[in-house]
C-alpha cells in the first residue's frame, strides 16, 4: 500500500532538473529525427522520381514541418513528465518512445528499403500510438496533449500519401 502511494506522488523537479529534462527530450527527439534522416539520404531524388498524386506536397516542405513537429513533441513529453506522477511519467515515456521508434523506422522502410506496404503498416501503428499518447497525456497535461495534435494531423496526411504513393508505384514500392 505504501509503495503505491509513494509511486503515485508527484515528483517536484528543481528548475535546473526541468531544464536538463527538456534538453534531454530535445536531444532524444532530434536524435530520432537523425536516425530517420539517415534512412532518407536518397529521399529527395527518390521522392521526386515517384508518380505522385496531385495533392502531394513538394519535397522541400518535409524538413521544416518535421523540425517544428519534433520540437513540439519534445515540449509535449517534457511537460507531461515534469508534472506527472512517477507511474504516469513511466507510462507516458514508454508510449512516447515506442512512437518515436516507429517514426524513425518509417523512413527506413519507405526510402531506404522501398517497402510501401511495410511503411504503410508502420505508419498505421504509429498513428495509433500517437492517439494513445494524446489520450494519456490529456490526463496529466492538456497542453502536452494538444502539442501532439499537429503531429497526428501530419501523420494522418502522411499515411494517406504513403498509401497513394505505394499504390501508384507498385513497381518501385513493394
Amino acid at each position: 500500500m505504501m509503495k503505491v502511494l509513494v509511486t503515485n506522488l508527484r515528483y517536484q523537479m528543481t528548475k535546473h532538473q526541468k531544464i536538463l529534462a527538456l534538453l534531454g527530450w530535445i536531444l532524444t527527439c532530434f536524435g530520432t529525427s537523425a536516425i530517420g534522416a539517415a534512412g532518407s539520404l536518397q529521399a529527395k531524388s527518390f521522392y521526386a522520381g515517384l508518380t505522385q498524386p496531385d495533392w502531394a506536397p513538394p519535397g522541400w516542405l518535409f524538413g521544416p514541418v518535421w523540425t517544428i513537429l519534433f520540437a513540439m513533441m519534445a515540449i509535449a513529453i517534457w511537460r507531461v513528465c515534469s508534472i506527472a506522477t512517477r507511474n504516469e511519467s513511466r507510462i507516458a515515456t514508454l508510449l512516447f518512445l515506442a512512437q518515436l521508434a516507429l517514426n524513425a523506422l518509417w523512413s527506413w522502410l519507405f526510402f531506404a528499403w522501398q517497402s510501401g506496404s511495410w511503411a504503410f503498416v508502420n505508419i498505421i501503428l504509429l498513428w495509433g500510438l500517437i492517439v494513445s499518447c494524446i489520450v494519456f497525456f490529456w490526463r496529466t497535461s492538456k497542453l502536452g496533449s494538444l502539442l501532439l495534435v499537429p503531429y497526428l494531423c501530419w501523420v494522418s496526411f502522411a499515411a494517406m500519401l504513403n498509401y497513394s504513393l505505394w499504390q501508384m508505384n507498385t513497381n518501385i514500392l513493394s
